[in-house]
């Protein structure tokens, strides 16, 4: 994936999808195949060392894998860049505060205040905390699993102009959507999955049936 680029990952599911975000993460062991940054290899043994690379993962299950419900909109969007508002190992509540705030603005957080327990906010809040939470660490890969998943058609506008609005900025994204329009609307490159394995790469304007063919392992490349 290029810088300023957004690659959708198509495939049907068990294809892969997750599996390939997961283990570029470092979250699950690769089997083979190397990850580079750059142009550079880098060893990915945990997502500490996927942070340091500049690579950021916007998990498929948000309530899982993305929030701690039972903190605060600030608590959890500074969870990912502690060491930047700590000093001796002891927060500073006034840099942690104001760290959370702009990015909870600069994502339309709503409501505004950093104060409220991120489970008392909608879908799509809680999506934008998430997304407010790894971009505090400025990536150069931004990984995307099912990102407007159980969010409203408002929200999903806004994560889909917070996504074009990334790349535009130089960040390299990559898409993984199970919704196939979403897919073919947002994507600059398609690779399809078939059973673990690329199928085809299609360029932006690929049609529909073109996708699902390979998909269902009717083409192959």
């Amino acid at each position: 994936v290029r810088s300023g680029e957004i690659l959708g990952l198509a495939g049907l599911v068990g294809a892969g999808r997750t599996e390939v975000a997961r283990a570029i993460f470092g979250l699950d062991d690769a089997d083979a195949g190397t990850i580079e940054v750059d142009g550079t290899t880098v060893r990915i043994r945990g997502p500490r060392d996927a942070v340091r690379a500049g690579i950021a993962y916007v998990p498929e299950d948000r309530k899982r894998d993305g929030i701690v419900p039972q903190l605060s909109i600030k608590d959890n969007i500074s969870l990912s860049v502690l060491d930047r508002v700590a000093v001796g190992g002891w927060i500073r509540p006034g840099a942690e505060r104001t760290l959370a705030q702009h990015k909870a603005e600069e994502l339309s957080v709503s409501p505004p205040a950093i104060a409220p327990r991120v489970d008392t906010l909608s879908g799509g809040n809680q999506q934008k905390v998430v997304f407010a939470k790894w971009l505090s660490t400025r990536p150069r890969v931004l990984i995307l699993d099912e990102p407007t998943r159980g969010v409203d058609v408002g929200a999903k506008s806004d994560i889909h102009t917070i996504i074009g609005e990334l790349a535009a900025q130089g960040t390299a994204i990559i898409l993984i959507s199970s919704e196939l329009p979403e897919v073919l609307a947002v994507s600059d490159r398609i690779v399809v999955l078939h059973e673990g394995r690329v199928a085809a790469e299609l360029p932006r304007g690929a049609a529909e049936h073109e996708v699902m063919h390979a998909a269902t392992g009717e083409v192959s490349s």
